[in-house]
């Protein structure tokens, strides 16, 4: 069983990677249970999606301290969540953040440094991905979700391989944004992260 979750906000394609992960988990034959918090998502709100894998799972809901991994697109949202992650768990973190919309109008500063330096004091597992990088290499903003699910495949908590996820995006992506996916999807892999 693998349980994963992945959390971010609105707009950085959190959904996807999330039907990504389950419908590749779905093709080996695998029973995939998914849900996922919206909210106010549209841009900017908290996004949280549960994916768990395996026969004996009747809950799409992760239970506390039972996630094997968490893909984090945003590092405070990734704080705000990670009492859901087991003991030995995984984490895989972009290191850019998004501010908030109420910090925007308040002028406050948003310092993504103060949340990762409280996963590296956490975790043992802790794989920060250099989000600008991975988008700069794979010449587009828009597949750092592709990338990160890479980054996660390689740490192989999530339990799938490039190979298994490159066929699905192949199957599930439209056909303009296949070999886009597939190579932010290796770059994600190879890299950029420590």
């Amino acid at each position: 069983m693998t349980d994963c979750l992945l959390t971010g906000v609105g707009g950085q394609g959190i959904v996807f990677a999330s039907r990504l992960i389950s419908q590749t988990a779905m093709r080996r034959g695998q029973n995939v249970r998914t849900a996922e918090t919206i909210g106010m998502a549209q841009r900017g709100g908290s996004v949280v999606s549960h994916v768990r894998i395996g026969d004996d799972v009747f809950s799409p809901l992760i239970p506390k301290k039972s996630a094997d991994i968490i893909i984090g697109f945003e590092p405070s949202e990734t704080v705000r969540v990670i009492d859901y992650l087991k003991d030995d768990g995984v984490v895989v973190v972009n290191d850019q953040g998004m501010q908030s919309v109420l910090a925007a109008l308040t002028g406050e500063e948003y310092d993504t440094g103060i949340a990762l330096d409280f996963l590296r004091s956490q975790l043992t597992e802790l794989v920060v991905c250099d989000g600008w990088r991975l988008c700069r290499e794979a010449h587009s903003p828009k597949v750092l979700n592709v990338a990160l699910v890479g980054a996660a495949a390689a740490t192989g908590a999530l339990d799938m391989s490039i190979a298994e996820l490159s066929e699905t995006i192949r199957a599930i992506a439209p056909a303009r944004f296949i070999d886009l996916n597939l190579k932010a999807l290796e770059i994600g892999a190879g890299g950029g992260h420590s």
